[in-house]
């Protein structure tokens, strides 16, 4: 950071809020920010709610081994990513976020805006029918922690849920597999990506991209995925492996994961792979953050466009992979 750039500690607290608002985009709620509270419209009369928060040098880091450093457009577009893909994963459609931002005073204000741009940029390329930022909170603390609250619409559909799995259903993904655990790989490494954007390797660039501004599966997915009959879904944000054991455990039933077609996704990442001394196939099953959603689907039911077979429900219990153990997990935020 310049010497001379502006930083939080410098600023009131209206003066801070004052130069993040007007940055956020059209607000879509019936009451938004200015008051103790924001009122949304909930139509359908229930109203779905998620929680996530990202906090610095847990989920991303200022400054990376390969000369990366993350900004604020990084993790506003990344807060916006992992909390509406949880709504889509419901079946539902997102209609508000709330965010908490928790700031050092010697954050700069350049990289605060860069942030709330970032939200707003995030919105409007994932979430853009109906959903806004309609308030938050502001405060201080000793590393940036960002956190929002998302709601949001079943327009009238009974939520999808983890528990509905039935033997002979099949399991189908839709959405990027691998790309974001290789762009940590890519960012834990000795490349050189202190200016990404202008490297020559594009294919690297690609995957510290996937990780830092994950794309989601095309809007609507969700609830294609819900009309088409899903008895279950949840988007993969802790790895393939992990969050298909979630639903076969809240299903009651065994889900084998297809060896074949998993290991010829793995086969395209590769030669990056390689580079990075890395397991590809690793990527695929245990890398999380990707936010595409998994589900199932009964046996006679047509895929919606870009859902993929990669699976099969059965019954047992957890997950194997071309009926043997796993190789790998995937993320638990506490294991040791």
């Amino acid at each position: 950071m310049p010497s001379n750039a502006l930083t939080v500690d410098q600023l009131d607290e209206k003066a801070l809020l004052a130069r993040i608002f007007p940055r956020l985009g059209p607000d879509t709620a019936l009451l938004g920010p200015g008051d103790d509270a924001a009122v949304i419209a909930a139509p359908d009369g229930r109203s779905v709610i998620s929680i996530d928060t990202l906090v610095q040098d847990a989920d991303f880091r200022l400054a990376w081994p390969s000369g990366y450093r993350t900004t604020g457009f990084d993790v506003g577009w990344k807060c916006v990513a992992q909390n509406v893909s949880d709504i889509r994963a419901m079946g539902a459609v997102p209609t508000s976020l709330v965010v908490s931002l928790t700031l050092p005073g010697s954050t700069a204000v350049d990289w605060v805006e860069d942030l709330a741009d970032g939200l707003a940029a995030g919105i409007s390329a994932l979430a853009p029918e109906r959903c806004s930022v309609v308030g938050g909170d502001l405060g201080r603390g000793s590393q940036i922690v960002v956190t929002a609250a998302v709601t949001g619409d079943l327009e009238g559909r009974a939520p999808v849920l983890r528990s509905g799995a039935r033997p002979g259903d099949v399991l189908a993904h839709i959405g990027a597999l691998g790309l974001a655990a290789g762009g940590l790989a890519v960012l834990e490494s000795s490349v050189d990506m202190t200016h990404p954007g202008g490297t020559d390797d594009q294919e690297l660039a690609g995957l510290l991209m996937a990780q830092c501004r994950p794309r989601l599966p095309p809007v609507g997915s969700g609830p294609a995925a819900a009309a088409a009959g899903a008895t279950a879904m949840l988007d993969v944000s802790d790895g393939l492996v992990r969050d298909a054991g979630r639903i076969a455990r809240a299903s009651g039933v065994g889900i084998d994961l297809d060896a074949g077609i998993l290991r010829t996704m793995a086969a395209s990442l590769a030669p990056a792979a390689a580079r990075l001394g890395a397991d590809p196939l690793a990527w695929i099953l245990g890398g999380g953050e990707d936010h595409g959603l998994l589900a199932a689907f009964p046996p006679d039911a047509a895929l919606p466009e870009g859902f993929v077979q990669i699976g099969t429900v059965h019954d047992g219990e957890g997950v194997t992979f071309g009926g043997q153990a796993p190789p790998v997990t995937g993320w638990d935020h506490f294991a040791g």
